[in-house]
């Protein structure tokens, strides 16, 4: 039985509605929305209309199940909308959805953008930080804001960041009678009086110095704020090919000292978690710094000691020990809280380390793989190789 309709609506309102679509309001015996989204159609609304609860819910329309309802969204309700939260708690086919054209569909028309070749992102209610790793230069991007301060804070993270000179041009109430666009340089930027809906369009442009994130991992050490407690970023490249990510996978950092790892598997994609576990509280706060320059504030960061501090966390997909992975009990105890079918990498540079590797080997399978990277430096007037500590690495499945 379908009950629910879900109508995405523009600025533009009812006018820009199908019959279809006016008519699901009109036939709904209760109508939820946005103060906003219930002014535009309220001439449509003959049953009961309900502005959302806050904090948001929607209990209740799953209160209504089986009666007419409607829910009023922007644009188009599936992407970055309530559309997706509803349709985790009822079937699609009890459902019949009108969808509008989206904020990023009208920008990228009116720019002459081809949405296909753009970093669309929602910054809407979550971190402007989650733009930084896609700040390269040429780049266009596609960012829907929280409110009318959302365009004045992308341009100062712009600058800081050395892009200062990219162009932000600010769309506000497309679709509507109020429609603008303006346009100023992310350095200068001064725009005043912005609507509270408004999307920016980035066009990237980097000056000299710009951090800029590199889309591969193994990044260079620099970029990470650390006290020498890093896993080096040829270790790292070889550390997070051996965890191999997988979508929506979640990942312990045993021991993290910078989160680098951490970092790193969650920049290969948007849909991976991690935990960050770290026992020094200076370095904890390093981590969280990290996480924020690097567009990863979700890592979800635990102070503490392990084996101790893996109590009552989310269990892993996936595993690595960087440090302090001789403590008693640690192995036996991640290994317990691995997933079936989950990896867990641990690396040694003591040897104390490598002999418990070496027993778990042992007992266990696995592969040991031997790491050791040189590099060139200078030795007086000549220059020789200088190798790094070797690294044993051990990865293993669990059945």
């Amino acid at each position: 039985m379908t009950w629910l309709s879900i109508v995405g609506i523009g600025e533009d309102g009812l006018p820009g509605l199908g019959t279809a679509a006016r008519t699901a309001i009109a036939n709904a015996e209760h109508v939820f929305g946005g103060t906003r989204h219930l002014d535009l159609a309220a001439s449509a609304i003959s049953g009961e209309a309900h502005p959302w609860p806050t904090p948001f819910s929607i209990e209740p329309i799953l209160a209504l199940r089986n009666r007419k309802v409607c829910v009023l969204a922007s644009g188009d309700p599936f992407h970055h909308g309530v559309g997706a939260t509803l349709a985790r708690h009822i079937d699609a086919s009890q459902m019949q959805v009108f969808p509008q054209p989206s904020s990023f569909s009208l920008a990228a028309a009116r720019l002459g953008w081809p949405l296909q070749d753009v970093l669309t992102l929602s910054l809407h209610g979550r971190p402007l930080d989650l733009i930084r790793p896609h700040l390269h230069p040429g780049a266009r991007i596609l960012a829907l804001t929280s409110d009318e301060h959302g365009p004045a804070a992308l341009a100062k993270l712009l600058t800081e960041a050395g892009f200062g000179i990219s162009i932000v041009t600010v769309l506000e109430a497309l679709g509507g009678p109020s429609e603008t666009v303006r346009t100023n340089v992310a350095m200068s930027f001064a725009l005043t009086d912005i609507n509270k809906l408004n999307i920016c369009a980035i066009s990237v442009v980097a000056l000299p110095g710009a951090r800029i994130l590199p889309l591969t991992p193994g990044r260079d050490d620099a970029l990470f704020e650390h006290d020498g407690q890093i896993t080096k970023r040829e270790i790292r490249a070889l550390t997070l090919s051996a965890l191999a990510p997988r979508r929506g996978e979640l990942l312990w950092d045993i021991g993290a000292g910078s989160g680098s790892v951490a970092i790193e598997w969650m920049l290969a994609d948007p849909s991976l978690a991690a935990i960050a576990v770290e026992a020094d509280p200076t370095r904890a706060a390093r981590i969280s710094r990290n996480a924020s320059a690097f567009g990863t504030p979700g890592l979800k960061l635990v102070i503490g000691t392990a084996p101790n501090a893996l109590a009552g966390l989310e269990p892993p997909h996936a595993i690595f020990i960087g440090g302090g992975g001789s403590a008693p009990g640690l192995l036996d105890a991640a290994i317990t809280a691995l997933r079936p079918g989950g990896r867990l990498v641990a690396n040694a540079v003591t040897l104390e380390m490598e002999a418990i590797l070496l027993a778990q080997h042992a007992e266990r399978g696995g592969t040991l793989t031997r790491l050791s990277v040189d590099r060139a430096e200078s030795i007086g007037s000549k220059t020789g190789w200088k190798p790094a500590r070797p690294i044993t690495q051990w990865v293993w499945v669990k059945e």
